[in-house]
């Protein structure tokens, strides 16, 4: 941030106080001060002093302290008045509003970061992303990908610093966090980015925390923004795809949009109706009498495609075994799953099931 922003601050406020006021950055550099013979000097022993204050104001060497708040969490600036009397720290107190109003505003007005942020959570008119990304010099027309990172815990100062130094280019990739657990990768792509190049970099993610950092996370992918306005639908759809994932393939760490298939129509069906679809395929017992066995042979039997000589070799059984289990579970359900339409039903009929469980198991 440029220093020239307080210096501006500092001027204005010449003529209601003649006491020395400044601005000092992390590394204890003078950045901006009405004393101008200051402005690059060190205060080394005052940086260490604060840099735990947050917001109450510190005394040290003749001068007194207060943090500058903003975007980022981290201690980036302080502002001091000098003296260590009531008169230095209320002035303080008040050149810190001054000053936090002057960063927040440039923040907004020039921190690419912070305007994508804004776009992703529906922060910014349309008639204003275009003024403001010309003022940013960004692309509105160029590929992006909206990575959703979530972890179980909050997340680490570091796991940021990671996934920053990953993606260094800060005209094209952007870093930030949304909430406790969730961090946001937007990365611009190549013109003919296709799902391989995506993959690669979701693959890139999981990958580096967890060897750098042991984490495992969940990572949503929503599809390709084609332009600027669209980033907040898509950093919606990379929400759904970690919600819809967590249901029906909870064994990805990385689950794309785009390949949620039918589990995306059922999360957005209510409930109500859901229960009523299992009631009209179940009219002989309910989904609830299948035990844990059979409900283990149905899967088997769908992911080896309806192949009764593949799922029995796979279940180590014998070919007539599994058949005299498939009659049985026609005998309960009334459905045949080695036809077609019948397997169908029951695929989808157990997706709803595993849904509404899951939805039961959030309102409790």
């Amino acid at each position: 941030m440029s220093g020239r922003i307080f210096q501006s601050v500092i001027v204005q406020m010449k003529e209601a106080t003649d006491k020395v006021i400044g601005v000092m950055d992390s590394e204890g550099v003078v950045v901006a001060c009405n004393e101008l013979s200051l402005v690059g000097t060190h205060l080394n022993k005052a940086s260490s002093a604060i840099a735990d204050a947050r917001e109450q104001t510190v005394v040290c060497e003749g001068k007194t302290f207060k943090l500058l708040g903003g975007w980022n969490a981290d201690y980036d600036y302080a502002v001091f008045v000098d003296g260590e009397d009531d008169e230095a720290r209320c002035i303080c107190i008040l050149a810190a509003i001054a000053f936090n109003e002057a960063k927040v505003y440039y923040e907004e007005k020039y921190d690419k970061t912070t305007f994508m942020k804004n776009i992703i959570s529906d922060n910014t008119l349309l008639a204003d992303l275009y003024v403001r990304a010309k003022e940013l010099h960004i692309d509105v027309h160029a590929p992006r990908a909206v990575f959703l990172i979530r972890q179980q815990d909050k997340i680490e100062v570091s796991t940021i610093e990671v996934l920053q130094n990953l993606f260094p280019d800060r005209q094209k990739e952007f870093v930030f966090s949304i909430s406790e657990t969730d961090i946001v990768l937007i990365k611009e792509l190549s013109v003919n980015a296709d799902s391989k190049e995506i993959s690669k970099i979701a693959t890139q993610i999981e990958n580096t925390l967890n060897t750098e950092l042991f984490l495992k996370s969940i990572i949503g992918v929503g599809s390709v923004a084609r332009h600027l306005r669209e980033l907040a639908e898509r950093y919606k759809e990379a929400m759904v795809a970690i919600e819809v994932g967590q249901v029906f393939e909870n064994e990805k760490m990385v689950i794309y949009y785009d390949n949620l298939g039918i589990g995306r129509l059922i999360y957005q069906l209510p409930t109500t109706l859901c229960e009523m679809f299992l009631g009209e395929v179940f009219k002989k017992n309910s989904i609830d009498s299948l035990d844990q066995e059979t409900l283990y042979t149905i899967n088997k039997f769908f992911e080896n495609n309806l192949n009764v000589s593949e799922t029995s070799r796979k279940l180590f059984v014998h070919r007539n075994t599994l058949v005299y289990r498939l009659e049985k579970i026609k005998k309960l359900t009334g459905l045949d799953l080695r036809e077609f339409d019948h397997a169908i039903v029951f695929k989808v009929a157990l997706m709803v099931k595993k849904y509404l469980v899951s939805r039961e198991e959030a309102n409790k």
